[in-house]
């Protein structure tokens, strides 16, 4: 068997029933259950083999961590597959690069490896169904098949409704991604602790030097949950 082999859709399928095991486990609130099936999940050949599809098919798939390296070809990324292990993961530090933003400004960007980034799209795979089940239903930002247009359509049916409100507000939280606390995250975020937190402290090299990262997360990896804070 080889990358060019993989049936993707049977794969999808399998990934699938597996993530709506897991939702039904959380309707349920059959917590012990969810922690075996994210296991079973994250330990999955499909689940790695999806996993390492996502971030070599994305807009970042030319873009290296610290490390240089890419998975480019087939070969690659077959070999990968075999890569997505928790025994001995450690995270390597995140690469800081600056994008400029329409104010002028730059925004920092924290770029994980190739493999860092295929671990927490793997994860990711057994976390998106709690997410899923948990989030405010009028949430859209970050979630699977929601879209800005889903968001007019929610804000139009609340606003032409008689006696409906006459103000909307906007708000930003500043640096909001730069400022979440770690320990609120290890507690709310049912993933495994020592994978989550091999993310979150793993640091960035900018000029060379290594800088720990105490708050917030990396807005160069692959985590955007609509989780309730």
């Amino acid at each position: 068997m080889a990358w060019n082999s993989i049936n993707w859709a049977a794969a999808s399928a399998i990934v699938k029933r597996l993530q709506m095991r897991i939702a039904k486990a959380v309707s349920e609130k059959r917590w012990g259950k969810v922690k075996a099936l994210q296991h079973l999940l994250t330990h999955s050949f499909y689940a790695k083999a999806l996993a390492v599809k996502r971030v070599t098919q994305n807009r970042g798939k030319n873009t290296p961590g610290v490390d240089g390296i890419l998975w480019l070809n087939a070969d690659a990324k077959w070999r990968a597959i075999d890569t997505l292990h928790s025994h001995g993961y450690r995270a390597k530090p995140l690469r800081r690069i600056y994008i400029p933003k329409r104010n002028g400004k730059l925004r920092p960007l924290g770029i994980p490896t190739i493999r860092d980034r295929a671990m927490q799209a793997l994860y990711r795979l057994a976390l998106d169904p709690i997410a899923e089940m948990t989030a405010d239903i009028d949430s859209y930002g970050f979630r699977p098949e929601r879209s800005t247009a889903d968001a007019i359509e929610a804000c139009f049916i609340v606003l032409a409704k008689r006696g409906a409100v006459k103000w909307v507000l906007e708000a930003d939280i500043k640096g909001c991604f730069d400022n979440i606390r770690h320990p609120w995250l290890l507690q709310h975020i049912p993933l495994p602790k020592r994978m989550l937190r091999q993310w979150l402290d793993s640091g960035f090299i900018e000029r060379g030097q290594l800088f720990a990262t105490a708050a917030g997360t990396p807005q160069g990896g692959i985590y955007r949950l609509p989780w309730r804070i």
